[in-house]
């Protein structure tokens, strides 16, 4: 396993795949407390092998894009999606990849896999036991900024209620972004366009576009990429992408709420990128198994196609 890799667009910017699992993550917790006969393979590597060398060891799907400014030679981190297993993340990539800090973050939507650990961005901001730190700008639907008000509503309080004691909790500056790939906005420096698409027919969840050097597509739950969206990412129809990143859940068939590997290479073949790299998997794949598939199929149909793993880290150059 690489815990590093190349594209053609390089300078001091980079993605970081902090996780590239399903919402239950890998190892699957019943395939360790209920074992198979014989067990899975994959996830009872989970038990001997470190997951720090375990490219089947799988968190909730999540990037950081490393944004190097060559104008001022500063560095900005932006974190697209704040999942469940968000704390150990941290640990393991902020460290081994020297991420500092959390410039911006942006949400895809707002199931558990992608929010549940707003509560933790606390602990990568600055501290102060009154909050008197600058907000972390947050870019989200109004639908996820709704949900986001039930689930965590001491997070969106402004203003402590008469007789309320202090109490330090992430500091989130709530921007409201739009459905809509013509209503691009901006976070720390890069342009992005949100990419609608359909998480279940009854249910839009978020792509995003972003890079002028090097574009890149990022799609992690997604069941149906609607034309008007698609129109936005084909080569048929615009510039061509550099890395499209795009969920796969199964091996096989299909599943109401996102693709499965015979639809994402078909999406993959429609929207012809130079390069595309798969996230969001379950147990059912084999990293190295798989690769080996995913590396004939891409040598007959001229697309390099992989399955990402959780701290690779893509160099490209986004501006």
């Amino acid at each position: 396993m690489e815990s590093q890799n190349s594209s053609n667009c390089n300078d001091g910017s980079a993605l970081i795949f902090l996780g590239t699992g399903c919402s239950s993550a890998i190892p699957n917790l019943r395939c360790l407390l209920e074992p198979s006969d014989p067990p899975c393979s994959v996830c009872s590597q989970a038990l001997s092998v470190p997951p720090i060398q375990n490219p089947n060891y799988r968190c909730n799907t999540s990037l950081v894009i490393d944004h190097y400014s060559k104008s001022d030679n500063t560095h900005s981190y932006i974190l697209i999606d704040v999942g469940k297993t968000f704390r150990e993340q941290v640990l393991r990539w902020f460290t081994f990849h020297n991420i500092p800090r959390l410039d911006s973050i942006i949400l895809t939507h707002e199931h558990a896999d992608a929010v549940l650990g707003l509560d933790d961005i606390r602990s990568v901001q600055p501290y102060s036991p009154i909050n008197e730190i600058d907000p972390t700008p947050i870019y989200l639907s109004h639908h996820a900024m709704d949900s986001i008000v039930e689930k965590f509503p001491y997070l969106v309080q402004k203003q402590l209620k008469p007789g309320q004691e202090i109490r330090r909790v992430a500091q989130l500056d709530w921007r409201i972004i739009e459905e809509d790939h013509q209503r691009p906005f901006v976070a720390s420096g890069i342009q992005f366009v949100p990419l609608p698409v359909m998480h279940g027919e009854d249910y839009i969840s978020l792509g995003f576009l972003f890079g002028e050097k090097c574009r890149v597509a990022y799609i992690s739950d997604v069941s149906r990429i609607p034309s008007s969206t698609e129109h936005v990412i084909s080569k048929a129809s615009a510039e061509q992408l550099d890395i499209l990143i795009l969920d796969t859940l199964y091996k096989n068939g299909s599943h109401n709420t996102h693709f499965c590997l015979p639809q994402t290479l078909e999406t993959v073949k429609r929207l012809c990128p130079k390069r595309a790299l798969l996230i969001g998997m379950t147990h059912e794949f084999d990293h190295y198994m798989d690769n080996d598939f995913l590396t004939e199929w891409s040598q007959r149909e001229g697309i390099p196609v992989q399955l990402a793993h959780d701290g690779l880290r893509i160099p490209v150059e986004l501006s």
